[in-house]
């Protein structure tokens, strides 16, 4: 192993686990028994610590060390995978046997022959945290807690409880191929968040709000956000009070900026991974520079920008990330992948090869995912609507990535009535299809926003954090489902 080797990589390894890159390059020729395979080894080393706040009391906090290796063969669409929890050589060699032996007898033809990009001369720091998030004191924590308490209570009668909740991470991750590449990332992570419980007699709602990303401490003090975050969260609590049920049929629909972009990472980013479309199994299978939207609408996933909860300088193969257009004027354009399902299609991996931790292989997952700003004014959109649902925050939802159906609950709406904002309404839901949804998009703000840095995707049983956005929308003829008239 002597090309694409980072020293940093290669020193923590050695001071960490005391393997030589003699070691790592006998593990790697375990796992990889036959000319056409591919093998990877995945180090993670992490800490996490949270805290919060409940019915005014300080919770006892908590302190998590985590740490483990998973090697991985590929041959063709076949993987094997094992880890351990406990590194060293001795137990490191036992699992690159282990991968080997799964996919000894596979029959595919396309290996993973060549990374994307050389990872160590194109490393990138997107997340340079100045002082380390584990140093923050106990002491500050609770203040800021208490703060948030005070704060949110003072403002209405009718909030009964708060809880707020800080939680940070940092985690080193190296990864070792068979390509001869040895690079490492270091990882920070912050999030806070703020829930409310509002009651007026027996009438109880809920209100949240939350925000992060892979940044310092700072950023909660940095323009008043925990203020507005508290805040934010008692208010959406109080407006659902005074909220009617939300109606039922097909009707115009407005997406608010920012977190609604959920929507577009649920209904129309997962069916733009390229493991679903490499299987045929996707609503936009071969559909490659066609038409799927309307021309209106441009999908960009990107993984580099700057400081976001979704953002990695390398994946979790050791591809760097990128910028990819998925979807430019109504016209698809690209999917999401990583090496393995790009080596099958001839393609170099997007830098979208993604896993929740050691214990998994990775699979084609999503980074940042947004939808770019148009032309028209919120104002101007909201407007247009004679009749119809604005819809600007969303909990649950899902895709049959397959035929395209999804399923939102919308739990922050309003009702648009004659161009105006109405009444708040609870219980909506959007229930439609993502390839007709994307023809219908009729108007798009020039409102584009990132989501606060909240956001968590699942898919095969692993969960990764993701960032979302997108402008003002306008949707036509989409069907909600409610139980007011």
């Amino acid at each position: 192993m002597n090309t694409n080797i980072n020293q940093e990589a290669l020193a923590f390894l050695q001071s960490t686990y005391k393997l030589s890159a003699d070691q790592l390059e006998k593990l790697l020729v375990l796992a990889t028994n036959s000319k056409n395979a591919y093998s990877d080894i995945y180090f993670q080393v992490g800490t996490e610590e949270g805290i919060s706040l409940q019915q005014g009391s300080i919770m006892k906090p908590y302190r998590n060390l985590t740490g483990g290796a998973g090697v991985r063969s590929v041959i063709g669409d076949k993987t094997g995978y094992s880890f351990t929890d406990n590194v060293n050589y001795r137990n490191l060699a036992k699992a690159a046997k282990t991968a080997g032996a799964i996919v000894k007898y596979g029959s595919g033809t396309e290996a993973i022959k060549e990374s994307s990009r050389s990872a160590s001369s194109q490393l990138k720091d997107l997340y340079p945290v100045e002082e380390t998030l584990l140093g923050v004191s106990l002491a500050e924590k609770i203040n800021l807690l208490r703060q948030i308490d005070e704060l949110v209570r003072a403002l209405d009668e009718r909030i009964t409880n708060v809880t707020a909740n800080i939680y940070v991470s940092e985690e080193i991750i190296v990864i070792a191929t068979s390509l001869d590449e040895l690079v490492i990332d270091r990882r920070p992570m912050l999030s806070l968040g703020v829930t409310c419980l509002a009651e007026d007699g027996a009438n109880k709602q809920i209100g949240r709000s939350a925000g992060g990303g892979r940044v310092d401490f700072s950023f909660v003090y940095e323009d008043d956000r925990w203020q507005s975050f508290a805040l934010e969260a008692a208010r959406d609590a109080i407006n659902k009070l005074s909220a009617k049920d939300a109606p039922a049929g097909e009707m115009t629909v407005v997406l608010g900026s920012g977190w609604p972009g959920i929507l577009v990472h649920e209904a129309i980013g997962h069916p733009l991974e390229l493991d679903f479309n490499r299987k045929d199994a996707s609503v936009f299978s071969k559909s490659l520079d066609q038409k799927v939207a309307s021309e209106l609408c441009t999908l960009v996933d990107d993984g580099t920008i700057a400081d976001r909860r979704g953002s990695l300088n390398i994946d979790d193969e050791g591809t760097p990330t990128q910028r990819t257009v998925l979807i430019e004027d109504g016209i698809l354009k690209n999917y999401m992948s990583d090496r393995m399902n790009a080596a099958l299609v001839g393609k170099s991996s997007s830098g979208n090869g993604r896993r929740e931790s050691y214990r998994f292989a990775p699979q084609p997952r999503m980074t940042n995912t947004f939808m770019l700003p148009g032309q028209s004014t919120p104002e101007e959109i909201i407007s247009s609507v004679k009749h119809g649902l604005y819809a600007f925050s969303f909990a649950d939802g899902q895709v049959d990535v397959a035929s395209g159906n999804f399923t939102f609950a919308a739990n922050g709406a309003r009702m648009i009535r004659d161009g105006k904002l109405a009444e708040y309404v609870n219980g909506a839901t959007l229930i439609d299809n993502a390839a007709k949804a994307l023809k219908n998009i009729s108007m798009v703000g020039n409102d584009f926003a990132l989501d606060k840095g909240i956001g968590n995707c699942g898919k095969g049983g692993q969960s990764v954090p993701v960032g979302v956005g997108m402008p003002t929308v306008r949707i036509n003829n989409l069907t909600v489902g409610g139980t007011g008239k």
